[in-house]
């Protein structure tokens, strides 16, 4: 609510916005005067200051009482206009209480009784009251004419205030031009009147607007823009950071949205903040730490905010942190009777409440009916809940389509539920279409995972494997499915990457030093964070593409080579096998045993690579032989009899990307690739290779084999681009990669699990980020990365792939030579030298790597090496 008008220029009036501005201050001054006996008018305006403090402390009873006292005294004084003043401050206290029928007489009344320009503050009064309650069309009655008293007055602040208001009204009403010009009025008439702190304000309402109708970046550009404006002026706003959480969990990116939620919680409490927005932002934790898979969290979070709410009497506030509680405990797996009531109940209490969050409700018990074996009842509720698939936010239909999905499958209507799933992806694939960042891009993916697994689920109980390939592939790595963003020459994202590179020299300087490092890392996080915020803020420039592939064009394409898609169904693995005309599945083993399985085989690798075991390198050999025999068991089953004599891509989920496939005795002695999607590798399979085109050959600082490989591949090439020793800085690297047929990079990289994007090449003058590399304006057309783990990858969003090798590959790469291991830098040369020499014959990628993998395997440091390395793309 805006803040309550000063009705003089005496100092006893300034009390007034002071109760907004710096409540604790305004109590004790309040309460100072009022010791001092003062007279029945001054003692009316300290009583409603007290008043105010207290209903935005949630001491709602307490704040009833001091505005009705204030009341009294105002007539005491024959003041009429101080009389209407406190009445409308009191019916907004009243609605807070959730005492509506008593607030709205209250306010009406002090409309009745007021004219000019306190006329026009109370309408705006009445009017943030009547959008609270959810009365939008009598709210925006009153908003009207309130701008119209106030703009005609010449009250330009409170015009403002007013347009803030009706902005809001507007967009609840679906009139997204009106919202915008208010907006853009309102933040004129703040800065042309010198109010810096309601101008960041109006910031955070554009930011609220360009998020309902689905402009996340900018949504995301306008909250950071109003942080910055609120940092500059001291005041930080707890409101700010719940908009701000509402946008990082449209993105995707939940446990953002929770460290901004706690970072608010902890910040309200170190300055005493106010107890309304504790529970506002107790709430949001709670929605933030569901979204991010931590419904103990959430659980705790829904019932502290429902605990102050209760005691603020606010209602409809209760309510939706009674609909997170309900949501956390199915979360954890609660599905009962009681839990059911509790849904329906809070449904109903929703519905009385108008609660945009009603379809939701609705949503969460018809899933609760469903798994209580109750169809009819949960057919109602999905119903209900669908009814909002065809308007409203993206996300909003996305979910009503969900509903529509689970009430056709408890149906038994295939073809509805078919046609639901593809609806509703439809719906994200626009939503993903508005965003720049391939971040983003990701991560956005999740809030079409059970949409895809539905589809998923009803071609496996069909048995069709071709189905079940076409609706594995429709939202697996999504964002690999259209051209990257390039983003624009941002002088200050360009500037933070140069900081960020000097940054990482000193840090390594200090450590080598034995200095402290503390004030260096902690500066290193803080620039992340700011380019990784702008970076966030790119427009998507594309039309919507439909994910998916052609099956009958892939077929094609594999001829008697074999394609497998690895497919994870409700946590059990099933190995599609394409290739000569047909599409075939086999049951493999459970995801999770495979993931342990994997974890062993890269920790084992590491150790027999760089002698960090108390077993003898024959030793960890023979134990690798094992584990291999082991992962071909559980990633392969039965399919591992039918590959073929011939080439091998495989097709694996997110979480599955970094096995070294080299280890499974079936591959060990075939060409084999891995691509993120069949829809990639056919992408990069059509892409001709260069006849001619520039090689590269990069040489990174720090190596213990001092990058000896280059030196050594160098002669076999006509004019190569070398680079080392000083000549490869970013931008040379860059320059020289563009375009070209092949790089080679002999560079230590660092892979950041935490933010995969700041994954990176280090290079003379500091670290080649993926957000370096999303500059080129053409890959090269085949990458050798000889060090490290560059091959690793993140899994993201439903199905989705992070870091530097997939950014590669999504901007055009069509094969890529990685480590998924930390490889040993001196064994690695002897195997880069044959690879290169394979690759000048005319073999592919995939077939050279496996050629000189055999040629260099003679002893367990070299074969465990040989075995580290993958081929991404089409190979």
């Amino acid at each position: 609510m805006p803040a309550d008008p000063v009705p003089s220029s005496t100092a006893t009036a300034e009390l007034l916005p002071l109760a907004l501005s710096r409540p604790h201050e305004a109590l004790d001054r309040a309460r100072d005067l009022l010791a001092g006996d003062p007279p029945p008018l001054a003692a009316s305006m300290a009583r409603q200051a007290i008043g105010i403090v207290l209903r935005e402390f949630g001491d709602i009873d307490a704040a009833v009482a001091e505005l009705e006292t204030a009341g009294r005294l105002a007539r005491q004084a024959g003041c009429a206009e101080r009389e209407a003043d406190v009445q409308a401050t009191l019916g907004v206290a009243l609605a807070f209480a959730g005492r509506t029928t008593a607030g709205r007489t209250a306010l009406d009344a002090a409309v009745q009784r007021s004219t000019g320009l306190l006329h026009g503050r109370i309408l705006l009064r009445r009017g943030g009251v009547l959008i609270v309650l959810g009365h939008h069309r009598d709210a925006l009655a009153d908003l009207n004419n309130a701008v119209t008293a106030l703009g005609a007055a010449g009250d330009a602040i409170w015009e403002a205030r007013a347009r803030s208001e009706r902005a809001t009204c507007n967009l609840a009403l679906g009139a997204i031009a009106k919202a915008a010009a208010d907006l853009a009025r309102a933040e004129e008439l703040f800065n042309a009147t010198g109010q810096e702190l309601e101008s960041a304000d109006a910031i955070v309402h554009r930011g609220v607007l360009a998020l309902r109708i689905g402009d996340l970046p900018a949504a995301l550009l306008c909250f950071d823009q109003a942080a910055e404006r609120f940092d500059r002026l001291g005041t930080p706003d707890p409101s700010l950071s719940i908009e701000r959480c509402a946008a990082l969990l449209a993105a995707g990116l939940p446990q953002d949205a929770l460290a901004e939620a706690h970072t608010a919680l902890a910040r309200l409490e170190r300055i005493r903040g106010l107890p309304v927005k504790k529970a506002e932002l107790l709430l949001t934790a709670a929605n933030c730490a569901l979204a991010a898979r931590r419904p103990a969290d959430a659980l705790g979070h829904a019932a502290d905010a429902a605990d102050l709410f209760g005691h603020q009497h606010r209602h409809w506030w209760r309510a939706h942190a009674r609909l997170v509680n309900v949501r956390a405990q199915l979360a954890t797996g609660t599905t009962d009777a009681a839990l059911l009531r509790e849904a329906e109940e809070c449904a109903r209490e929703l519905a009385g409440l108008s609660s945009p969050d009603l379809p939701l409700g609705h949503l969460i018990a018809g899933r609760l009916a469903l798994a209580l074996g109750d169809t009819a009842r949960a057919t109602g509720h999905l119903a209900t809940a669908a009814r909002g698939r065809r308007h409203g936010p993206a996300l909003s239909r996305a979910a009503a389509w969900l509903a529509e999905a689970l009430r056709a499958e408890a149906g038994h209507d295939a073809a509805r539920l078919m046609r639901a799933c593809h609806r509703g992806l439809r719906v994200l694939d626009q939503h993903r279409a508005t965003l720049g960042s391939s971040e983003l891009r990701a991560q956005a993916s999740a809030h079409g995972a059970e949409l895809a697994a539905l589809g998923q689920r009803h071609a496996l109980r069909l048995d069709r494997p071709r189905l079940l390939l076409a609706w594995s592939e429709r939202w697996r790595a999504t964002a690999l499915a259209v051209p990257a963003v390039r983003p624009p020459d941002d002088e200050h994202l360009q500037a933070e990457l140069a900081a960020i590179r000097a940054l990482t020299s000193r840090l390594a300087q200090a450590r080598a030093k034995g200095l402290p490092t503390a004030h260096l890392s902690a500066e290193q996080l803080r620039l992340e964070r700011a380019a990784r915020a702008r970076a966030l803020h790119a427009h998507g420039h594309d039309p919507a593409a439909t994910p998916g592939v052609d099956v009958d064009a892939l077929l094609d394409e594999l001829a008697d080579d074999r394609l497998l898609e690895l497919v994870d169904v409700d946590g059990h693995l099933h190995v599609l096998v394409c290739g000569s005309g047909t599409v075939r599945r086999h049951p493999a083993g459970r995801t999770e045993e495979a993931a342990r399985q994997v974890d062993l085989a890269r920790f084992s690798l590491s150790r027999l690579a760089h002698g960090r075991s108390a077993l003898s390198p024959a030793e960890l050999l023979a134990q690798l032989e094992t584990i291999g025999h082991t992962l071909q068991r559980v990633l392969l089953g039965d399919a591992a009899q039918h590959l073929g004599d011939r080439h091998v891509a495989i097709v694996p989920p997110g979480r599955l990307h970094a096995v070294p496939w080299a280890l499974l005795p079936a591959l060990r002695h075939r060409p084999v690739s891995v691509a993120p999607s069949a829809a990639s590798w056919l992408r990069a399979r059509r892409t001709g290779a260069p006849a001619h085109g520039r090689v590269v050959l990069v040489r990174g600082p720090g190596l213990a084999s001092q990058g000896a490989e280059v030196r050594e591949v160098t002669p076999e090439y006509t004019a190569p681009v070398v680079l080392g020793e000083g000549t490869a800085t970013v931008g040379r690297v860059l320059r020289a990669m563009d375009g070209a047929r092949l790089t080679h990079v002999a560079a230590h990289g660092t892979f950041r699990a935490d933010s995969p994007l700041f994954s990176a090449l280090r290079v003379d003058d500091g670290p080649l980020t993926v957000y370096d590399l999303e500059r080129l304006n053409r890959a090269p057309h085949q990458v050798i990365l000889s060090s490290c783990d560059s091959g690793l990858t993140a899994a993201a969003g439903a199905d989705e792939l992070l870091g530097l090798a997939s950014s590669l590959i999504q901007l055009g790469t069509t094969a890529l030579v990685a480590g998924v291991v930390l490889v040993n830098d001196l064994a690695a040369v002897p195997l880069m030298v044959a690879l290169h020499r394979r690759l000048r014959t005319g073999a592919g990628l995939a077939t050279a790597l496996r050629d000189a993998r055999l040629d260099t395997a003679g002893d367990p440091v070299a074969t465990a090496t040989g075995w580290s390395f993958t081929c991404l793309g089409a190979g």
